[in-house]
């Protein structure tokens, strides 16, 4: 009888879907409803964009807005995260697919899907291992300063468009030689069309909102408003280009756009295109789901909702597998769009797939409208998306912090802007790993007394404490494991070398969650070395799980001291004796 519910709740487990579908109410709807159709007008020409700045036809931005997103909303864990192509994420594509094939060509199609397919294959297969503590991995700052230095490249990319000159690069030096280099072939109809479309966009950004309050404007009415005007712009400069008849003066417009929903796509299973595409497939993987997931967490807490980071993975796998079969390329939450998305009033993940059906409409009825579309006019919508995430108050911030932190977020920086996207992402990766390795390795060791009048033992070096030249004791700030035991070892022989009158040592252990092999083996060496010199090792406050594991082998019964319950307790029976 049990069994069906038993079943169910499981399957919940991996669908959420089912769990919020159950408590689906009307005022739900309403508000879903409303919010898609805010972020659907702020979509249409950020997915346009999007694509192109991925090396892909505009259509793909739509392709790439559609599935993906109903497949996220059936197995994510956010209510509110908007998924589908964003800025960063598109830069690596390009730099990605630039490698293995010529942009507009069918094989870049093809390596497209491919790389949508492999990432979505490695999310899934990481959310299914319950690998979603990776996202520890990637420091805040090393992030923040890549995303930062990816903003400015791709603004730097798209001066070209905005510019009316053809230029290629992938890292700044790169794209600064081409913007100097072909500025012969500037063209003016273009930068006027670009100019004031990136002023306008700005304006709608900063002012737009408040303008339209101070002439009596409601507040929805200004929001929709002013999330429409990448929109205002689009239409605006498309009807210029066609009446004034600049297309066929040089300006550049999007062309023809097929009326059509997204296809079913066939990813390539080339061996070599999966080999060449792996690497980049697992970086856009990484920086995707921790850029998905820290937006999504923020967005949950404002309602006290809680996001499950393994079911992240499966969610953005689901959805990236569905651009691969569907005409698209590799996706994730995008940090204005799930804004967008929650501040107009989603509830619930439908406003998602109300956004999709949104999106499938415009890409069938209002695409053959595009065509005079100039494709500076998208340059401006990246260009004012992008600088948004530049933050380059994040190196002054980290200097003043740690200097460690400051020196990761500036090689990331640097490594970014000078030689790409991969090779920033890649050091970002292994500075965040060798920053956790190098500190770990490295663990906080105090030497503490006990503080007059009370049980208390606090740092020598920042409290006025009573010590004992017979007793040292040495509070250990972090679990002890194989990488970090030397530096246990070196501190301890170098603090009892010069101490003639010094009989115990006493490991403070309220900190160690754990002790490995190799730390056990450190401890049995040191309490040889130790007795060597006449003096006693002790240990306190171990804790339990700890415990159980030390009593398990013969290192107690070695150990020339004992294990004392709490520090106070040590300290006391050690000073009292003669």
């Amino acid at each position: 009888m049990n069994l069906p519910q038993f079943s169910a709740a499981k399957l919940s487990r991996f669908l959420p879907m089912m769990v919020w579908a159950k408590a689906y109410t009307r005022a739900d709807l309403s508000n879903d409803g409303l919010a898609a159709l805010i972020v659907t007008i702020m979509l249409i020409p950020q997915s346009l964009a999007y694509a192109l700045l991925a090396g892909m036809p505009p259509e793909a931005g739509i392709y790439a807005s559609i599935v993906p997103i109903i497949a996220y909303a059936i197995f994510g864990s956010s209510r509110v995260l908007a998924v589908g192509p964003v800025a960063v994420v598109s830069l690596m594509t390009a730099a990605a697919l630039g490698k293995v094939a010529e942009t507009g060509t069918a094989d870049y199609a093809t390596a497209a899907l491919t790389l949508a397919a492999l990432s979505g294959a490695m999310l899934l297969a990481m959310g299914l291992l319950r690998m979603g503590f990776i996202a520890n991995f990637l420091s805040h700052p090393v992030i923040a300063g890549f995303i930062t230095a990816s903003g400015i490249l791709i603004a730097a990319g798209q001066t070209g468009s905005l510019l009316g000159i053809g230029m290629k690069g992938a890292s700044l030096p790169e794209l600064l030689h081409g913007i100097l280099g072909k500025l012969s072939d500037f063209n003016w109809r273009t930068a006027l069309i670009g100019g004031l479309s990136l002023a306008f966009l700005f304006w709608v950004r900063r002012r737009m909102k408040a303008t339209l309050l101070n002439f009596g404007a409601g507040p929805v009415l200004a929001d929709v408003l002013t999330k429409s005007g990448p929109v205002f712009a689009v239409a605006a400069s498309t009807l210029t280009v066609w009446g004034l008849g600049w297309a066929e003066k040089g300006l550049a417009v999007v062309g023809s756009i097929p009326a059509a929903l997204p296809p079913l796509s066939l990813p390539g299973l080339s061996p070599n295109l999966l080999a060449e595409l792996a690497l980049p497939a697992l970086l856009i993987s990484i920086v995707g789901f921790v850029e998905s997931v820290s937006v999504a967490q923020t967005l949950a807490a404002r309602k006290r909702q809680r996001i499950l980071p393994d079911q992240e993975l499966i969610g953005l796998g689901a959805a990236n597998l569905a651009a691969g079969f569907t005409g698209g390329f590799p996706v994730t939450g995008g940090f204005a769009r799930s804004v967008v998305n929650a501040d107009a009033g989603a509830e619930t993940p439908a406003a998602g797939i109300f956004t999709a059906f949104g999106l499938a409409f415009a890409g069938l009825a209002l695409t053959p409208l595009l065509f005079f579309l100039p494709k500076a006019t998208l340059a401006a919508t990246i260009i004012v998306a992008v600088l948004g995430l530049v933050d380059l108050s994040i190196l002054r911030r980290a200097f003043g912090y740690s200097r460690a932190d400051f020196a990761a977020v500036a090689g990331t920086v640097f490594v970014t802007l000078i030689f790409g996207v991969e090779a920033g992402i890649s050091t970002g990766v292994l500075v965040s790993i060798g920053l956790h390795l190098w500190r770990s390795s490295r663990p906080h060791v105090a030497e503490v007394g006990l503080v007059a009048g009370t049980e208390h033992f606090r740092n020598i070096l920042r409290h006025k404490v009573v010590t004992n030249p017979a007793v040292v004791t040495l509070r250990i700030d972090e679990s002890l494991y194989f990488a970090n035991t030397r530096f246990l070892e070196d501190l301890v022989l170098e603090r009892t070398a010069n101490a003639p009158d010094l009989r115990h040592v006493i490991l403070m252990c309220s900190a160690v969650n754990e002790i490995d092999m190799t730390a056990l083996e450190t401890l049995e060496g040191l309490n040889h070395q130790l007795k060597d010199r006449g003096i006693t090792l002790h240990m306190s406050e171990v804790k339990g799980p700890v415990m159980d594991r030390l009593k398990r082998t013969n290192f107690l019964w070695q150990m020339t001291g004992q294990v004392y319950l709490s520090q106070y307790e040590a300290y006391t029976a050690l000073t009292a004796r003669r």
